[in-house]
C-alpha cells in the first residue's frame, strides 16, 4: 500500500501518493471526475522502477485533501485546478515535471502547460485541449451531444444537488458505466475509487464546476486573470500527446482532430479502440508507452 502524504498550499492540505526515488524525474498524473488516483494503479509503479518520481495527487474535492479555510468558495472552475497543480509543483520545489491526465485533470495539466511551458517538460492529454472556451459554452450543440451532457445540465438545478449529495455514489457508477461501455472491468473497480467521493466539499465542487463552464456561478475574483487568459484559447507549445477513447460515452473521438490547431509543438493524436472515458484505468499501456515516448524525448 502507497503511504499517503501531504503538502500544505494556500488553499488546500493536498493528499498525494509518492512512488519512486525522491530525486527521479518528476511525473504528475492527475486523475478527473469522478475518478481519483486508483486509475493510475497500473502505471504508477511502472514508471517508479524506471527511476521517475511519481506523484498523484487527489484534486479539490475528493479523498483526503482538504481545502485550509473553511470561508472559501469551494470553486472548481479551470482555473482553480491548474493554480492547484501549479501550486503543488511549487510546495514541493519541482521546477518541471512531465503532465499526464484526463478530464478535470487532463484540463489542469493542459492549463499549466499553455500557461507556463517553462513548468512542464511534456504533456500526456486525454481527448485533446481540454481547455474551456467559456465564452461559447451557451451555443446549443447537436442532440447527440446534449444529450451525453445530461448530467452537466442535472448539475444546474437544485434537484441536481440534492441528487448529487443524497445519491453520489449510485450516481458516479452510472456515470462510469455510461463513459466506459466496453470496459469490463469498470463494476468491479469501482468500490475503490467509491469512497473518494465523500469528501465533504466533493458536491460543491462538482457543482461550482459545472455550473461555472456555462457561466451559471461566478468564479473566485483572485483567479480571474488566469480566466482572462484562459479566454483567448492559448496554444499549447509543449511536446503533446492526445490519447482519445474510441468508445468515450462523453464524446467519441472524432474522425477528424479538430484540436490539432492548438498545438505548436510536437504532437500526435493516438485513438483508442474499446476504450472510454477513463484513459489510464482502461488502457494504462498505452498511457504509459505515452508518457515514456515523451521522458525519451531529451
Amino acid at each position: 500500500m502507497t503511504a499517503l502524504l501531504y503538502i500544505r498550499t494556500s488553499m488546500l492540505d493536498v493528499a498525494y501518493e509518492a512512488h519512486g526515488p525522491a530525486d527521479g524525474t518528476p511525473v504528475i498524473l492527475l486523475h478527473g471526475f469522478p475518478y481519483d488516483p486508483r486509475g493510475y494503479d497500473a502505471i504508477a509503479p511502472v514508471l517508479a522502477a524506471r527511476g521517475c518520481r511519481v506523484l498523484v495527487p487527489y484534486l479539490r474535492g475528493y479523498g483526503p485533501t482538504r481545502f485550509i479555510n473553511e470561508q472559501v468558495l469551494r470553486s472548481g472552475q479551470q482555473a482553480a485546478l491548474a493554480k492547484d497543480l501549479l501550486e503543488f509543483m511549487d510546495a514541493l520545489s519541482i521546477p518541471q515535471a512531465t503532465l499526464a491526465g484526463y478530464d478535470w485533470g487532463g484540463r489542469a495539466a493542459c492549463i499549466v502547460a499553455a500557461l507556463w511551458p517553462q513548468r512542464v517538460r511534456g504533456l500526456v492529454t486525454g481527448d485533446g485541449y481540454n481547455i474551456q472556451d467559456i465564452a461559447k459554452s451557451l451555443k446549443p450543440r447537436s442532440p447527440v451531444t446534449e444529450h451525453r451532457l445530461w448530467y452537466q445540465f442535472y448539475f444546474h438545478t437544485q434537484r441536481g444537488v440534492d441528487g448529487l449529495t443524497a445519491n453520489r455514489a449510485q450516481l458516479c457508477k452510472l456515470l462510469w458505466s455510461l463513459w466506459s461501455p466496453s470496459w469490463a472491468e469498470g463494476p468491479s473497480l469501482y468500490d475503490q475509487t467509491a469512497p473518494s467521493f465523500d469528501n465533504p466539499d466533493f458536491v460543491e465542487v462538482v457543482i461550482h464546476s459545472y455550473r461555472h463552464r456555462f457561466m451559471y456561478a461566478p468564479g473566485d475574483p483572485a483567479l480571474e486573470p488566469i480566466e482572462v487568459a484562459l479566454a483567448l484559447q492559448p496554444p499549447i507549445s509543449v511536446p503533446s500527446i492526445s490519447l482519445c477513447g474510441a468508445d468515450d460515452g462523453v464524446g467519441p473521438a472524432p474522425e477528424e482532430d479538430d484540436d490539432v490547431e492548438h498545438f505548436s509543438g510536437f504532437y500526435r493524436r493516438e485513438v483508442l479502440p474499446g476504450v472510454g472515458h477513463n484513459i489510464p484505468q482502461e488502457a494504462p499501456q498505452a498511457t504509459l508507452a505515452a508518457i515514456i515516448e515523451l521522458l525519451d524525448r531529451r
